[in-house]
């Protein structure tokens, strides 16, 4: 071998060795990579899981949710014909008495008692009545169903025909009325 020869082949081994040791480098940098992908996936898989845990609460949220709102429309009276309750019985009684004694007078009074009581209730549900007799005609409040001419001024309620109501702030029912005009 030449001189040329064997410094070529010592560069050749030396090259060779140079990439040898790269070999390892780039095998490091690979795992490095492999495992930070598959740290990556894990927490991936972890995020979908918890993505399908948070669907599911959601879902079975929604359906409770739901369940809840239909039983309330279903039983959102309970509490009213609870305390209606007392006023029917008094009504059953006074029915019941009327047939065995013949007095109008105390059916009168036992009538008048039930109908306060039965007020009571409507009043502590926030029902009020709307004043009308007297007042300035508002459509807001009022539906005017007669009018008659009066010295009275225009457009003043003459005479209350239905009364009309409040639940709460709110108009129920408006007064039927008789207006000046």
């Amino acid at each position: 071998m030449t001189n040329n020869e064997v410094e070529d082949l010592q560069e050749s081994q030396a090259g060779n060795a140079e990439e040898s040791m790269d070999i390892p480098a780039k095998d490091s940098g690979t795992l490095e990579l492999k495992a930070e992908l598959d740290e990556y996936k894990s927490k991936a898989e972890d995020y979908y899981s918890q993505l399908q845990r948070l669907k599911a609460e959601f879902d079975n949220f929604r359906k409770r949710t739901q369940k809840e709102k239909e039983e309330a429309a279903k039983y959102g009276s309970e509490r009213i014909i609870l305390s209606l309750l007392p006023v029917l019985d008094n009504f059953e009684r006074a029915v019941e008495s009327s047939h065995k004694n013949k007095d109008f007078e105390s059916l009168s009074q036992g009538v008048e008692m039930i109908h306060r009581q039965f007020l009571k209730v409507l009043e502590d549900e926030g029902l009020k009545t709307i004043q009308a007799a007297g007042e300035q005609f508002d459509p807001n409040l009022h539906e005017a169903l007669l009018r008659e001419e009066t010295d009275q001024g225009e457009n003043v309620v003459l005479e209350e025909l239905q009364k009309g109501y409040y639940l709460k702030d709110k108009v129920l029912r408006p007064s039927r009325v008789k207006v000046s005009g």
